[in-house]
């Protein structure tokens, strides 16, 4: 059994705009996060069909920190790359949650329930927003999860994240 947290909590209004880190959000079945591109339908890819949705995202602070620190490339070299959770672009940075073991899986962020729907897995169009040429192997099935938000609720950082 494992329990983790809410590191922090990013949206944006609108493609390629900064990420906006709050202390709470709340969260909207079928919508996604209040004031997020993809709530407002202005994200990247808000006009193309997701399988899955982009109601939330979410990624580890472990992998966002293994990018500086523990990742090395074919020539056994340290990325070096640093980041910040924003600038992933996902709107939940989450601490000691396995996130890849919870496609299909209902989990608890505070009071809000979510299911899993698929990882999330690192684009062209990150790396080129981010400036980072080597983001998208850095964080290759480490890029985070997609989920859909099950039940309203404002999520806050500190909040407790569990299975459900």
């Amino acid at each position: 059994m494992w329990q983790g947290s809410v590191m922090s909590i990013h949206v944006a209004p609108a493609a390629s705009a900064p990420m906006i880190t709050l202390a709470e959000v709340r969260a909207f079945p079928g919508r996604g996060l209040d004031g997020d591109r993809y709530a407002l339908g202005t994200g990247h890819y808000s006009a193309r069909p997701s399988v899955g949705g982009r109601e939330v995202t979410l990624i580890e602070i472990e992998a966002v920190e293994a990018l500086d620190h523990g990742i090395v490339n074919a020539a056994g070299e340290r990325l070096g790359i640093k980041l910040t959770a924003a600038e992933t672009r996902r709107n939940i940075a989450t601490s000691g949650v396995p996130l890849n073991h919870l496609v299909d899986r209902t989990f608890q962020v505070g009071g809000v329930r979510m299911r899993g729907t698929r990882l999330c897995e690192p684009c062209k169009y990150l790396e080129d927003l981010t400036a980072r040429p080597s983001l998208m192997s850095g964080l290759l099935h480490r890029g985070g999860l997609r989920a859909q938000i099950l039940t309203e609720g404002v999520i806050r950082v500190g909040d407790v994240i569990r299975p459900a």
